[in-house]
């Protein structure tokens, strides 16, 4: 029995069949930057290395649309999602789409 929803760049569970393809899920945002950010990175351009608060940002806007993704399958009573992708575009100046996407599906344990 799977206790919690599972994430899977696989496009299988190992230990159990699919039962039901529930289908296409996602979840998404999309961030800008602040002046902030943008002074702070202007600067560390000039000197190279890591530019934090965009690696930050970057990272709450993924777990973001994770989460948007995961309530998204569990409204459909999925057990888990498979092929779990997630992608980054530029959608303006300054500003990026995160989607995180993959396969709903409900799972049976093989016996």
């Amino acid at each position: 029995m799977i206790t919690r929803k599972e994430l899977l760049t696989l496009g299988h569970y190992p230990g159990y069949s699919v039962t039901e393809v529930l289908g296409y899920v996602k979840g998404s945002t999309v961030q800008t930057k602040n002046i902030g950010r943008d002074i702070g990175a202007g600067f560390k351009s000039l000197v190279g290395g890591e530019i934090k608060g965009y690696s930050q940002m970057m990272e709450s806007a993924r777990k973001l649309a994770t989460e948007r993704l995961l309530k998204e399958a569990d409204e459909l009573g999925a057990d888990a999602v498979l092929a779990f992708r997630i992608q980054t575009s530029g959608v303006m100046a300054g500003a990026a789409e995160i989607i995180a996407y993959g396969t709903a599906v409900k799972l049976e344990k093989d016996v």
